[in-house]
């Protein structure tokens, strides 16, 4: 399912939303657990888990970028600062597992945006991948994805 993008007072919302057979417990594990974070996305490490902490996204070149930590509720709310845009994730218990959702509020859209769209898209298939003991072709669901994302956005942008 797509990523519903709405647009909103600064800029545009991206809300991912996945229903997982996993604890909360679990699936935070992937975001906050530098031994399992680099199994969904490789840039990222969690260098200090609290508000006002770091987590840093290597750019292949040596250098780090440092994105901030907004809002910190342990296995609920993980926000931090991604470049000019915020990236929010949220977990809630279920009856069956939890609620696990992604929000990514982007300033502007630029060329780029889709490709973001559908990177996130596809983290967020690997880490319910990880969680069932699969896996998935990064690249090939990537490319599928992409294609949808610049249709999305061609439509929200025209609106």
């Amino acid at each position: 399912m797509l990523a519903r993008i709405t647009k909103i007072e600064n800029g545009y919302r991206a809300t991912f939303e996945r229903l997982l057979n996993h604890p909360v417990e679990e699936v935070w594990s992937y975001l906050t657990d530098n031994e399992k974070l680099p199994r969904w996305f490789s840039e990222l490490r969690v260098d200090e888990l609290r508000e006002g902490g770091v987590i840093k996204f290597d750019m292949g070149n040596g250098t780090f970028e440092e994105m901030e930590i907004l809002e910190l509720k342990n296995q609920a709310v993980l926000e931090y600062t991604w470049g000019d845009d915020i990236v929010r994730f949220e977990l809630s218990n279920q009856p069956n597992g939890c609620l696990f959702v992604l929000k990514e509020t982007i300033t502007k859209i630029t060329d780029h945006t889709p490709r973001d769209l559908a990177g996130w898209h596809v983290c967020l298939d690997v880490i319910h991948a990880l969680l069932d003991g699969r896996t998935i072709d990064r690249k090939e669901e990537w490319k599928i994805w992409y294609e949808k994302y610049v249709k999305e956005i061609e439509k929200v942008t025209q609106q």
